[in-house]
């Protein structure tokens, strides 16, 4: 009743690249336009990619992602190299000046093995001086306590059709949330149910896997204005670089 490709549009009615509205576009935006050479982790839609060629990147761009509905929203761009795939899938070899996870998708490598694996390759694919920015949500803030159907937010798919949205948790395993995303009609008749998992890890977890994995921290923010990791902090901004 609501198929991956109005999925797919209605995820960039959602999520828009706006540097100038939302600041994770505006610090990406920088590192990318700054690099010769960006490997997009997750990319989804390719909304960053696409914003990247039309500021005027001429390097190479290239998008990875598990989800073919997305990609073929993204594929609407054909002077950038569109992969289907995972992070562990990245089988590059010192091609990359700067590999990027936005949007939270590094929370989506769940088990220990899938992020050493996802790590390793990411490193491998990285140039020598070549860093790996991505962002996470920070455990101690609890976001998942927000996702109930209390929260159902209204809103206009791609082609002006009026929906409802809301989320529920389904369970808390460790660090690991599972929840559902439900599309419905504004009567809240269902018309699609998406179920995801998220991992939730705090700054000495990222630390151990990433040195496990030959990285270094750089950097590291609470926020994407470049403020500094807060005990009451949402997020936690890793740049890292291989060792």
């Amino acid at each position: 009743m609501f198929s991956d490709a109005e999925a797919a549009a209605l995820y960039d009615v959602i999520n828009p690249w706006d540097p100038a509205r939302f600041p994770e576009a505006g610090f990406c935006t920088e590192l990318v336009m700054a690099a010769g050479a960006v490997l997009d982790l997750g990319c989804g839609t390719g909304s960053m990619l696409h914003h990247a060629r039309a500021l005027g990147h001429t390097g190479r761009l290239v998008g990875l992602d598990p989800d073919q509905g997305m990609l073929d929203r993204a594929r609407r761009r054909t002077d950038i190299e569109w992969v289907h795939g995972v992070a562990a899938d990245a089988a590059w070899a010192g091609e990359f000046d700067l590999a990027t996870m936005t949007s939270n998708a590094f929370q989506c490598l769940i088990t220990d093995d899938e992020l050493r694996a996802s790590l390793t390759a990411i490193r491998t694919s990285l140039r020598d001086g070549g860093r790996f920015v991505f962002g996470t949500r920070h455990p101690q803030a609890r976001a998942w306590e927000n996702w109930n159907p209390s929260k159902a937010f209204d809103i206009e798919g791609a082609a002006g059709r009026p929906l409802r949205m809301w989320h529920e948790v389904e369970s808390i395993v460790g660090d690991v949330v599972t929840f559902t995303e439900t599309t419905a009609e504004r009567d809240d008749t269902v018309l699609r149910v998406d179920r995801a998992s998220l991992r939730f890890l705090d700054v000495p977890a990222l630390a151990s896997f990433l040195t496990e994995a030959g990285f270094t921290v750089e950097d590291q923010y609470g926020d994407w204005h470049r403020g500094p990791v807060t005990e009451a902090g949402r997020e936690i901004i890793t740049i890292a670089r291989p060792s």
